[in-house]
């Protein structure tokens, strides 16, 4: 694989068919504030494009899910897909909700993290079985139902899924890391 730069060039405003730019709006206009990340390359298909940002406002800024617990299930798929943008993007915010640095750390390495708190686990275990096994044990599912409850659960199903799609979206897209940024991921 090359990596050339981003395969989707940025578009420019006024380049934007009128759909385009109503996506680009609701996208600039909500809680992100930026066409980063998979934005541009979504926008090329405007009414997924749209769907999508409103599935991800959600997931992002109004989950049940506490924003530490969050964040992590966002960087254990992050970690999954190699998606080094990603890992970039929400490192800091899991930090500032609280993750610690060597959790983080670790799961960056590649390695099961130490010293995860009993949700955090939850977290983990629940996210790696359904990414290996398509499927979570019993006792991955009671847990997560323990620590997060039922639209916990399910809501980080959701959390999941689209930041899987955010994060091949990412990788095909080759969207770059900020100049004088080393991938985070080895």
């Amino acid at each position: 694989m090359t990596k050339a730069g981003p395969r989707f060039p940025t578009l420019a405003p006024e380049a934007m068919t009128p759909e385009q730019t109503e996506a680009a709006e609701a996208i600039m206009s909500g809680p992100r504030k930026s066409l980063g990340g998979p934005f541009n390359a979504w926008l090329r298909s405007p009414a997924l494009a749209d769907r999508l940002q409103r599935v991800g406002a959600y997931l992002r800024f109004e989950t049940s899910l506490p924003h530490r617990l969050n964040e992590f299930a966002i960087l254990i798929t992050a970690r999954h897909w190699g998606a080094q943008f990603e890992w970039y993007a929400h490192h800091r915010l899991a930090l500032q909700a609280g993750l610690d640095p060597a959790v983080a750390t670790d799961l960056a390495e590649g390695c099961r993290p130490a010293g995860m708190k009993a949700d955090e686990t939850a977290v983990y275990d629940f996210c790696t079985e359904l990414r290996r096994d398509r499927q979570v044990s019993d006792a991955a599912f009671a847990a997560a139902k323990a620590a997060l409850g039922e639209q916990g659960v399910v809501e980080l199903i959701a959390v999941s899924g689209y930041y899987d799609l955010v994060s091949m979206t990412l990788n095909v897209a080759q969207v770059p890391l900020p100049d004088g940024v080393e991938p985070p991921l080895r």
